[in-house]
């Protein structure tokens, strides 16, 4: 039976026969994750997990930006942690945006990430879960967590598996950015296109080339790679990340570092070396 999508206010879905085109909705705030986004997408790939007319899912931003990453705002207001026996909802909702990629990534569809604007700190999960990731030229990738004193909790694992230990690492402790060619170069990015109308043509082709194929051999095809490539459980990888989200969040460089964005100004750790 045909999945019936859910009503959404942060995301927008359109539905094109086989297509699930998925919006990241908040062009206002540069499609910042909220909590209700991260909840709507949730539930848009758990409507869907035994769709088999639902082939190909397509997560894009509105606005021409992809992902600005997690809402800082709401971090700052993060507080102390809570009582003992009350639910720390900072560290549930890293934990619900951890099972969100999870769910993606698991999902039965093949999925296609496309990457206008910018992808960041939250918004490279996307990039790393999706099993087609097209991007344009001019687009910028970085994980941006530790400059504002947090750290790249959840999807530090997808990330990880996507391009490997070496190039994730020099990329979560710097923060650096990366421009289309560089993300394709260590493996976020598969495609690249120099203006919209190129990457449309590819994200057609891409569909296309999908639409070819059996939908459960895709579905069991991923599942095989997946189990192949894990070795510790993710459920213990994001349990373990979301403590560490939520700490970081708390503690001094956190807070600092949440200020100075709210702020406009840089942190107080940020130097310059000259030669």
């Amino acid at each position: 039976m045909p999945a019936t999508l859910p009503h959404t206010r942060h995301i927008k879905l359109e539905r094109q026969g086989p297509v699930l085109r998925l919006w990241l909705n908040r062009p206002e705030q540069r499609n910042a994750l909220s909590a209700d986004m991260v909840r709507e997408i949730q539930a848009t790939f758990e409507s869907i997990r035994d769709d088999a007319d639902v082939r190909v899912v397509v997560i894009r931003g509105a606005g021409g930006t992809f992902c600005a990453g997690g809402d800082i705002k709401n971090m700052q207001t993060a507080g102390a942690p809570p009582a003992p026996g009350v639910t720390d909802e900072l560290k549930a909702g890293n934990r619900r945006y951890g099972a969100m990629l999870l769910t993606i990534d698991e999902a039965r569809q093949a999925v296609i990430a496309v990457v206008e604007g910018a992808a960041m700190g939250g918004g490279i999960g996307f990039a790393s879960v999706a099993d087609i990731t097209l991007a344009l030229e001019s687009a910028q990738f970085a994980m941006t967590e530790v400059t504002l004193g947090i750290v790249p909790a959840a999807i530090s694992p997808f990330v990880v598996r996507r391009i490997g230990l070496t190039a994730a690492r020099r990329f979560a402790v710097s923060g650096a950015r990366l421009d289309g060619g560089q993300a394709r170069a260590v493996g976020f990015v598969h495609e690249l296109a120099a203006d919209v109308a190129a990457l449309d043509t590819l994200l057609a082709a891409a569909i296309n080339q999908i639409l070819k194929c059996a939908p459960d051999a895709v579905a069991e095809t991923k599942r095989l790679m997946l189990r192949a490539a894990s070795a510790v459980p993710m459920t213990e990888l994001l349990d373990r990340a979301a403590d560490s989200f939520a700490a970081a969040v708390r503690g001094p460089e956190g807070r600092e570092g949440t200020a100075a964005f709210v702020e406009k100004r840089k942190p107080n750790w940020v130097e310059k070396m000259t030669p």
